[in-house]
């Protein structure tokens, strides 16, 4: 008796085993796997005084192309934004994969970037735009009188070797926000999906002459 007790309590072990076996050998395809939390950046907001001074710099000057053009405003993006009573005009612009996004607040209107602003202040920001020709690039925004932040195209020393050889300048846009354009070197060619592309923008066309 005692010996067929001890069968049926192993036989059932062993089924008992087996279930669980069964339940977590699932294969990876039928288990539900949660979304990311995160998945990338939309876009790069400016904040401008002027829309239509803006739109003609980052269209004409930097080639960036008008994707939409919207006015908004209420309770909603008063307490979105932080500010009470106010009405925007947001415009999104598109250049290669990447988006900005510029706003000018109507009212109330904000501060202007101080004018003894530099590149170690903490609220310092930019947006980086890869060219294909520096200097065909310095020409064009010469021509369009931008103000420099650099003395003028500046290569990156060797000694840096994740940025040497790298052509770079800085400039502002019509509010005073930073640009840089930058150049690679033909051995150093820009690809997208690195750990560059967080930081390098996009790529601007500098028409032929």
């Amino acid at each position: 008796m005692k010996s067929s007790s001890l069968a049926i309590r192993s036989a059932y072990r062993a089924a008992l085993i087996w279930a669980l076996l069964a339940v977590f050998a699932v294969p990876p395809a039928f288990t539900q796997q949660s979304p990311p939390l995160i998945n990338g950046v939309d876009a790069i907001g400016i904040t401008v005084s002027d829309m239509d001074r803006a739109l003609e710099f980052y269209s004409k000057v930097l080639t960036f192309e008008k994707v939409s053009d919207t006015e908004v405003a209420g309770e909603n993006y008063e307490h979105l934004q932080g500010v009470f009573g106010l009405r925007m005009r947001v415009v999104r612009m598109r250049l290669g994969e990447e988006s900005i996004e510029l706003t000018e607040y109507l009212a109330p209107k904000g501060r202007p970037i101080p004018v003894d602003s530099r590149s170690n202040d903490r609220w310092f920001q930019h947006i980086a735009i890869i060219v294909s020709d520096m200097d065909k690039a310095y020409a064009r925004l010469r021509e369009n009188k931008v103000e420099h932040a650099s003395s003028g195209p500046q290569r990156l020393p060797d000694w840096n070797k994740n940025a040497a050889g790298i052509s770079a300048f800085y400039f502002k846009d019509p509010d005073g926000h930073p640009v840089e354009v930058l150049q690679f070197p033909r051995t150093r060619a820009w690809r997208s999906g690195t750990a560059i592309r967080t930081r390098y923008f996009s790529v601007l066309t500098i028409p032929q002459s």
